[in-house]
C-alpha cells in the first residue's frame, strides 16, 4: 500500500488503549487499506492515561510501558506506508483525543468499540460513548467482536457497503459530503430517511422525501457508487438499525446533531443510540458549529 500517493494530506486521529482489541483491527491489512482509500495519509496515534497513575512508583512507569506499547503500533502502521506520530496523555480520554483532533486539524478521529449490547457498551466502551457525544471531527467508531478465542473486526472492508441515514438536515448534507473521500473505497450505498410517525399518514411528504433521495442518489452514481434508496415510516433509531438488518452494511453514516457540546453530553441522540446498537462500523460527522 502507498499512501503517499495523494498531493494533500489528510490526517486521523487514532485512539488506542494499548489492547489486543486495538492491536487487531491494526494488524488487519484490509482495514487500513480502506483509511488510505479514504485518502489518510498521515496517523496521530494516541493514548490518554488516568491522571491518577502513579509514574513514579518502582515497576509502575506507565508511561514507559505506553511509549513501548505505541512504538509496536506504530511499526504496524508504518509498514503499510502512513506517516505517524506518537501521543503519550494524561486527563480525560475524550477530551485529550478531542483536542489533539483540533490541535492537528484532522479531518478524522478513530475509536474503537468492543461489544454490542447498550449496557455493555457502557461499560467497556465508555471512552467510545463519550467520543461519539461530544467528536469535534467526523469520527469512525469500528466495531471489535470479542469471544473466548480473542478479538476480531466486525467488518474489515470499512466502507464498502454505507449506510446513510438522512433527515435532510444541514448536519445531515454535511455527513453526505463524506461520500467525496468515501468514493474509492465504497462500492454501494444505501440512503434511507425515515418518517416520523405523525407524518406517515402525508403520502406528499413521503413522496417528497423519495425524491430528494433519487436525487443524492444520482449524485452518488456519478461518483461510481451504486445506490439505492428507501423511505421507512417510524421512530427513527429503530428503523435505522432496522435498514442496518436488511442491507447488512459495513458502516453506517450519519450527522451527530446537537447545539452544543453540553446538550450533546446531557441529552441522549439518535446517533449516540445507534452507535451504541449498530453492529456496524458508525461514520459520525458533527455539526458545523462543533468542528
Amino acid at each position: 500500500m502507498t499512501a503517499r500517493h495523494y498531493v494533500s494530506r489528510m490526517r486521523a486521529v487514532y485512539a488506542t488503549d494499548l489492547s489486543d482489541a486495538i492491536e487487531t483491527a491494526m494488524s488487519s491489512r484490509i482495514c487500513l487499506e480502506c483509511l488510505e482509500r479514504y485518502g489518510v495519509t498521515e496517523i496521530h496515534l494516541v493514548h490518554v492515561t488516568s491522571p491518577n497513575v502513579t509514574t513514579g512508583m518502582p515497576g509502575s512507569d506507565f508511561g514507559k510501558r505506553a511509549r513501548k506499547g505505541l512504538d509496536r503500533q506504530r511499526g504496524l502502521l508504518e509498514a503499510e506506508g502512513f506517516d505517524v506520530e506518537t501521543h503519550v496523555m494524561r486527563g480525560t480520554p475524550h477530551r485529550r483525543i478531542n483536542g489533539l483532533a483540533e490541535q492537528v486539524n484532522a479531518n478524522l478521529m478513530i475509536v474503537g468499540s468492543r461489544g454490542k449490547s447498550p449496557l455493555r457498551e457502557r461499560f467497556i466502551g465508555g471512552t467510545a460513548r463519550n467520543v461519539a457525544r461530544t467528536a469535534v471531527r467526523p469520527l469512525l467508531v469500528q466495531r471489535i467482536l470479542e469471544d473466548e478465542d480473542g478479538h476480531e473486526v466486525a467488518n474489515e472492508h470499512l466502507f464498502q457497503r454505507v449506510l446513510y441515514a438522512t433527515d435532510f438536515s444541514e448536519n445531515a448534507e454535511l455527513a453526505f459530503d463524506q461520500f467525496r473521500h468515501l468514493k474509492r473505497a465504497t462500492q454501494e450505498a444505501t440512503l434511507v430517511h425515515v418518517a416520523p410517525p405523525e407524518r406517515r399518514s402525508d403520502p406528499e411528504l413521503v413522496e417528497d422525501a423519495e425524491g430528494r433521495l433519487v436525487e443524492l442518489a444520482d449524485r452518488l452514481h456519478g461518483m461510481g457508487i451504486e445506490p439505492r434508496t428507501m423511505v421507512r415510516e417510524g421512530e427513527a433509531v429503530r428503523e435505522i438499525l432496522a435498514a442496518e438488518a436488511e442491507v447488512d452494511p459495513t458502516t453506517i453514516l450519519m450527522g451527530s446533531r446537537g447545539q452544543s457540546r453540553l446538550r450533546r453530553l446531557l441529552l441522549g441522540s439518535t446517533s449516540e443510540d445507534v452507535t451504541a446498537r449498530a453492529n456496524s462500523n458508525v461514520l459520525l460527522v458533527p455539526p458545523p458549529g462543533l468542528r
